[in-house]
């Protein structure tokens, strides 16, 4: 029965029904919003760290015949993250703080003016039975060309034949008190231009044939001395006896 003009007009503007209805329309606009907040938290994290981690768990690594490990945050790549046999690992640290990557320290890692006080580092299986100071005489000598001259801090500096495969690179060198003698190629700035983060190049050999190559800026040459044991002194720190994390990956 169609209803009266009276009734019609004595009707409640909201009913129960549409009540229920905008009822559920908020608590699903609730439901988006959080899961909105939530996506958005979780995005902005990742796009805060960039690539980075700042976990401190540790993995052990083996790489040839040693197992070192490692914390991931001082790992490089999200993919070489993980525990087990790897043919190399890339790693990074802070200078002087030997440390890894952590939330304050992002614009340090993320600001390309500051790359300096960085040091990269990659771990691999060695290929050759010396490390670049027990390559210095009887290979890089002989690719030395004109006389030595005095360099920054106490370095011998070496300019490289051109013909050598080392364009715009010389090599520094310091004698060291029952040690090898310290060698390190440099790539030479173009005029005007600022060094790099990673323009000066060395690599050691540690445990039973692990290559530790480690690159910094030229402007922490003053360092080099201090670089080189802090180094070597890390990753001897972390040599250890396969875990079972290394035992049971394939």
């Amino acid at each position: 029965m169609a209803r009266t003009a009276t009734q019609a007009e004595e009707a409640p503007l909201i009913t129960n029904g549409f009540m229920i209805k905008l009822a559920a329309v908020v608590f699903t606009l609730a439901i988006l919003s959080g899961v909105i907040s939530l996506a958005g938290h979780l995005f902005g994290e990742r796009m805060l760290l960039a690539g980075h981690s700042d976990s401190g768990n540790v993995l052990t690594v083996r790489i040839g015949q040693d197992n070192v490990r490692l914390s991931a945050n001082i790992i490089r790549f999200a993919d070489q993250r993980k525990p087990g046999i790897a043919e190399r690992v890339d790693l990074y640290f802070l200078w002087p703080e030997m440390t890894g990557y952590h939330k304050e320290y992002r614009r340090r890692f993320d600001d390309i003016g500051l790359a300096d006080t960085l040091i990269f580092v990659q771990l691999s299986q060695s290929i050759m039975s010396r490390d670049m100071s027990g390559r210095l005489e009887p290979i890089y000598s002989h690719l030395f060309e004109g006389a030595p001259e005095t360099g920054p801090h106490g370095l011998t500096l070496h300019h490289l034949r051109r013909d050598s495969g080392y364009a715009n690179e010389v090599m520094y060198t310091a004698p060291r008190l029952g040690r090898p003698d310290y060698a390190v190629r440099c790539l030479l700035p173009q005029p005007e231009s600022p060094p790099s983060s990673g323009d000066c190049q060395r690599d050691i050999h540690i445990g039973r044939d692990l290559t530790v190559l480690y690159r910094f800026s030229s402007t922490l040459l003053e360092d080099w001395d201090r670089i080189d044991m802090a180094v070597r002194s890390y990753f001897e720190s972390r040599l250890t006896e396969a875990g079972p994390d290394v035992a049971n990956s394939n």
